[in-house]
């Protein structure tokens, strides 16, 4: 298997946590756990590397929802900013099975907000 797309889609992932200002020793951890698993996920289908890096974005969604909550800002990265008056929610990867072309989207507007791996601050 070329490594190359799941290095792509942890350079992806990483940049979004870093852009949100999440990536500690902990959440860096759940993305390189996140890269692992993918890692074999693809080595079993090929075919599926072009929703690797959104899936593996999802997973570290979860991952950070399972240590974190709901009620701490961190667990729900990314969160929306474009929602002012609603409270606080997290964007989501679609397409839902994380490709091909991945982008961050708020569920509540239905906006695009960010390919992955382009969120701002």
């Amino acid at each position: 298997m070329d490594d190359a797309v799941i290095f792509e889609a942890r350079a992806s992932v990483l940049a979004d946590l870093q852009a949100r200002g999440v990536a500690d020793a902990a959440t860096v951890s759940a993305l390189d756990a996140a890269c692992s698993q993918r890692r074999w996920w693809i080595e079993q289908w090929p075919e599926g590397a072009p929703y690797v890096a959104g899936l593996i974005a999802q997973d570290v969604q979860d991952a950070l929802v399972d240590s974190r909550g709901r009620a701490d800002r961190a667990g729900l990265w990314p969160l929306c900013q474009h929602c002012a008056d609603l409270p606080l929610h997290a964007l989501h990867i679609e397409p839902d099975l994380g490709g091909p072309d991945p982008a961050w989207v708020c569920d509540e507007s239905g906006t695009v907000v960010a390919d992955l791996g382009r969120l701002t601050p």
